[in-house]
């Protein structure tokens, strides 16, 4: 009668015994959403998602506080990656803003080569050379306007870049509510 009983409270011992040692041998830091959010995020850390950084902004959108459509530089090809990842409708049509998109650009006449720029830059979209002009590689730009501030003689500004074939994407139909009688 009691031989019952004894098989399993050492069942139950071995298998508390396993269970606590998996919970500290696999133990997993952070959260595993969060990281594959965070790959599919263009890691430029530019703040134009409202947070310091790509990882914040992962972390935000993996506990639901925030939309998918916040990342500028990631343009709709991340915010549908993000959408089919986490389960969510992609942010179109009205309600969404459409951010014109930017490349920064150095006035030649004006560039006194100091680097700063270049340095504030978060995708390396600048090259130069200390007291040699800088220039920006268009297509590596993401617009963020990180490196607009610390020029000291303000010669780097942002342009739209213009809406060629290259960059025009067919606007989303507009909603038409129909009223019932």
């Amino acid at each position: 009668m009691f031989a019952p009983v004894l098989a399993l409270a050492t069942l139950a011992a071995a298998f508390g015994l396993l269970l606590g040692y998996s919970a500290i041998r696999f133990r997993v830091e952070g959260d595993p959403i969060a990281d594959q959010i965070d790959s599919l995020l263009p890691q430029t850390q530019c703040g134009q998602c409202g947070y310091p950084g790509c990882r914040p902004y992962a972390e935000a959108l993996a506990k639901g506080e925030t939309e998918i459509d916040q990342c500028t530089p990631g343009g709709e090809a991340t915010m549908l990656a993000l959408a089919d990842l986490l389960g969510r409708e992609p942010v179109v049509g009205e309600g969404r803003e459409e951010v014109q998109r930017m490349v920064a650009v150095i006035d030649e006449q004006a560039c006194i080569g100091c680097t700063l720029c270049q340095q504030a830059c978060p995708v390396d979209a600048i090259v130069g050379a200390a007291r040699n002009l800088h220039g920006v590689i268009e297509r590596e730009c993401t617009g963020c306007g990180l490196c607009v501030s610390p020029c000291p003689v303000e010669c780097v500004r942002m342009v739209p870049i213009p809406t060629d074939t290259r960059a025009w994407k067919w606007p989303y139909p507009a909603r038409v509510v129909s009223a019932s009688r």
